[in-house]
């Protein structure tokens, strides 16, 4: 029988909560039964694993990160504007409950040398989607063929400003901004529409 929408909610936000804050290994799935304040039966009927519960709360986390991403994008009025959306994404969702000292994604892919197929599988999808929407986003700008070499070089410049994160507060995304914006305008073909 599937977890009812509320538990599975409660659940889900508690291992988010602590997975995000103290870290996946140093968070006992006991730590997610009491705040949840859900059995550990209920918990391993939704969720096979810890692994597989991490795995949820990314997918979730994921979601809710692409939703803010849209946003953001929505309110571009240019090609360019709608390429570095991705960094206004950054700051509106460091400011959501889903928000964290730093990336989810990263400090999760950190904590694994090797991540069991299911963590696996959401990391990859993640890194995957990162690099689909950049591309796509500056094919207008920069043309196809040169679109996925300026989008490896964004995700560079993404990873590294939810990185800086870590050292505390600071104008890092702006700075990455403006690294992405250099980048960009170093790739534009000419007549694009910036």
């Amino acid at each position: 029988m599937p977890l009812r929408p509320g538990t599975e909610r409660r659940v889900l936000d508690a291992a988010e909560e602590l997975f995000t804050t103290q870290g996946i290994a140093a968070t006992p799935v006991d730590a997610v039964l009491e705040r949840s304040g859900v059995s550990a039966a209920t918990l391993y009927r939704g969720w096979s694993s810890k692994e597989a519960l991490v795995a949820a709360a990314l997918g979730r986390r994921h979601d809710a990160w692409l939703a803010t991403w849209d946003e953001a994008v929505a309110a571009q009025v240019d090609d360019r504007g709608r390429l570095l959306a991705v960094f206004d994404a950054l700051d509106a969702f460091r400011s959501t409950s889903h928000g964290s000292r730093w990336c989810a994604f990263l400090g999760a892919a950190a904590e694994y040398a090797e991540a069991p197929p299911e963590l696996a599988e959401v990391l990859h999808r993640e890194s995957a989607t990162f690099r689909e929407r950049l591309t796509a986003s500056a094919e207008p700008l920069v043309g196809a063929p040169a679109a996925s070499a300026l989008a490896e070089q964004l995700l560079l410049v993404v990873s590294g400003a939810l990185a800086m994160r870590l050292r505390g507060p600071g104008a890092d995304t702006l700075v990455a901004r403006s690294v992405a914006g250099a980048l960009v305008d170093a790739a534009l073909v000419p007549g694009a529409s910036g």
